[in-house]
């Protein structure tokens, strides 16, 4: 699955940086932003198969702007996987209901990464996701 476009949004430079480094040694075309501003620009000119989504962004948080994503035809078939930092109670399905198409928790473990974002490539976009999904707790 070499070249295939993702896209990361999160706040902390820092989760950017390496979701970046860890996915570009996997040869995928990775893009990054801070916040709903710099996804919506992006996504003007660049199409990504998969979104890695912080929950909790400034002004716009994750699932606003998840639903912003899925209002749209055109990034229907994008597969999203909310990443956050907390595990508060009801925001799997919080997630869920704005269109992601897997949830995990942070930390995410930097090893396992490439493998999930291959594995939900693999079984396609536009709401598929992985049967059986969990919380997946990762290192991030």
């Amino acid at each position: 699955m070499p070249n295939e476009p993702i896209l990361i949004v999160d706040d902390n430079p820092m989760n950017l940086k390496l979701a970046k480094k860890l996915l570009e040694a996997e040869q995928y075309q990775v893009l990054t932003a801070m916040n709903a501003e710099e996804t919506l620009s992006l996504l003007e000119y660049f199409r990504p198969r998969l979104v890695l989504m912080d929950f909790q962004l400034p002004t716009v948080d994750g699932i606003e702007l998840t639903q912003k994503l899925r209002a749209n035809p055109e990034n229907r078939e994008m597969t999203i996987l909310m990443v956050s930092s907390y595990d508060q109670k009801g925001d799997e399905a919080k997630a869920k209901a704005a269109g992601c198409d897997g949830y995990f928790i942070k930390p995410i473990d930097t090893q396992a990464l490439p493998a999930i974002i291959a594995g939900y490539l693999r079984k396609g976009s536009g709401g598929t996701g992985q049967s059986g999904d969990k919380k997946i707790r990762t290192i991030f």
